[in-house]
C-alpha cells in the first residue's frame, strides 16, 4: 500500500507525484497491467480505488459542475462497497487541481445529489440500465466491473484477465456526459460502443 500511495499521491499543486503528464496512472498501467500478474499481496479492489483516485485527474469536467475552486470532487459507491477503507485512505486529505477529493456512499441512485466519479457495485448489475437511465444528463463518470458493464452504456469497466485489470472504456457513454477522457487513460484501454 505504501508504494501505492506514494505514486498515487498528489503533490502540494494537485498534481500526481510524477506531474498530471506523466503521473501514476502510466505507471500503473506499465505496472499492474504489464506484468504477468498483479502483486500477490495487493488486494483487488485496493489497486481499483488508486485506479479511481487516478480517473479524477485524467478526466475533465464541464466547468460548471464546480461552483466554486475548493468545491469537493466527489467519488461515489453505489450499493454494495467493495472497497472497505481503500478508498478513504486512497484519498484522505488528497486533491485534484484545486477540489479536495471526498468519498460518498449511496445505497440506492436517488441518493445521488453531487458527484462526480461513481462507481457502481457489482450488487447492482441488475439494475444498471435504470440506474444508468436515472444518471442521465448529469456528468458522472461511471465506473464499474460488472459483465458488459461498458457496453450497457457505463463509461469505465474493469476486467479482470489473466490476474491483470484492464480497463474498458465507452467513448459515447463518456461524450454523452460532456466528459474529456485524456488520451493517457484511452492509451491502455480497449475502446468500446
Amino acid at each position: 500500500m505504501a508504494l501505492l500511495k506514494a505514486f498515487a499521491r498528489p503533490s502540494a499543486k494537485g498534481r500526481g507525484l510524477l506531474g498530471k503528464s506523466g503521473c501514476w496512472l502510466m505507471m500503473a498501467a506499465l505496472f499492474f497491467l504489464g506484468q504477468p500478474e498483479a502483486p500477490a499481496d495487493t488486494p483487488e479492489y485496493q489497486l481499483k480505488a488508486v485506479f479511481l483516485f487516478n480517473f479524477a485527474q485524467f478526466v475533465d469536467w464541464p466547468p460548471e459542475v464546480f461552483a466554486e475552486a475548493q468545491t469537493p470532487l466527489v467519488i461515489g459507491v453505489l450499493g454494495d462497497d467493495p472497497f472497505g477503507s481503500y478508498l478513504d485512505e486512497t484519498v484522505r486529505g488528497e486533491k485534484v487541481n484545486t477540489h479536495p477529493l471526498a468519498v460518498r456512499r449511496y445505497h440506492r441512485v436517488e441518493e445521488i445529489k453531487t458527484c462526480h466519479v461513481l462507481f457502481i457495485s457489482q450488487s447492482e448489475a441488475n439494475r444498471l440500465e435504470e440506474i444508468l437511465s436515472r444518471l442521465k444528463g448529469s456528468n458522472i463518470l461511471t465506473v464499474g466491473d460488472a459483465s458488459g458493464f461498458a457496453s450497457r452504456g457505463g463509461i469505465i469497466q474493469f476486467v479482470t484477465e489473466n490476474n491483470k485489470i484492464r480497463m474498458r472504456i465507452n467513448l459515447g457513454a463518456a461524450k454523452a456526459r460532456n466528459l474529456k477522457i485524456s488520451s493517457k487513460l484511452l492509451r491502455p484501454a480497449e475502446i468500446v460502443g
